[in-house]
């Protein structure tokens, strides 16, 4: 494997939507599961089946690899697994430093299947001097004020930023200062970056909130609007809340 030197390919000018681009990913978990099994062919239905998606969405989005499968037969599972590797420039080795060596941090620094990937941590960097100079999963946490010298001397692709809030903006603008453009973001902030710089946000309080409002409907929660009752919203303050209709 080769450390990436340039910019991958423009997906959106090769017609690529990045609504697909999104759910490539979720089309090689399932087949990497498959391959481990010993699976050497898929049908359409069956790999939709498996990534959560229908199988016309599915057919549409491997055709923008110039993958059709064979009626009959499926998709070679092996020849898929590369095609959408290639894609998504996983054949490459993308060099990755974590900021923020906290809880998330230490997590993120531990976690065995960014190797299998094509992901290599090369960095793990804080400002807290009692975290300085820990060993964490093999590597040495370096002073924040070496960020720089890591992202130049190893090659740093990629980003990956875990500090508290207050600090994340401008960690960010050091990273893309120092000449990364791709940046991954755990902290509960939304980032700003210029142009031809990409973040993508990780927010679990999200997640999680959106699980709750799905349950809350699950269990025969609200769906309606009707007022507060009297006391319960601020002083001054209009709010409704929904409630189930009859």
């Amino acid at each position: 494997m080769t450390s990436r030197q340039n910019r991958p390919r423009d997906r959106a000018g090769r017609g690529i939507p990045e609504a697909t681009v999104a759910r490539l990913p979720v089309y090689l978990r399932a087949l990497t599961a498959l391959q481990d099994r010993g699976v050497a062919t898929v049908s359409s239905e069956e790999l939709a089946a498996a990534a959560g998606v229908n199988s016309a969405k599915l057919r549409k989005d491997l055709s923008h690899l110039g993958s059709y499968g064979t009626r009959g037969v499926g998709y070679e599972v092996e020849y898929l697994v590369y095609q959408i590797s290639r894609e998504l420039g996983l054949t490459q080795d993308w060099v990755v430093a974590i900021i923020g060596v906290g809880n998330l941090g230490r997590a993120l620094a531990g976690y065995g299947g960014f190797a299998s990937r094509g992901f290599r941590v090369a960095g793990l960097l804080d400002a807290d001097e009692s975290i300085v100079g820990q060993e964490i999963s093999g590597m040495t946490v370096e002073h924040i004020d070496r960020l720089e010298d890591i992202i130049a001397d190893h090659g740093v692709s990629i980003a990956v930023i875990a500090t508290p809030a207050g600090s994340a903006q401008g960690v960010c603008d050091r990273v893309v200062a120092a000449g990364v453009t791709s940046v991954l973001n755990f902290a509960p902030v939304v980032l700003s970056v210029p142009d031809g710089v990409d973040v993508r946000k990780v927010d679990l309080s999200i997640e999680l909130q959106i699980l709750a409002f799905h349950e809350q409907r699950k269990a025969g929660g609200p769906d309606g609007l009707t007022p507060l009752a009297a006391g319960d919203a601020p002083p001054g303050a209009t709010h409704y809340v929904e409630t189930v209709e009859a």
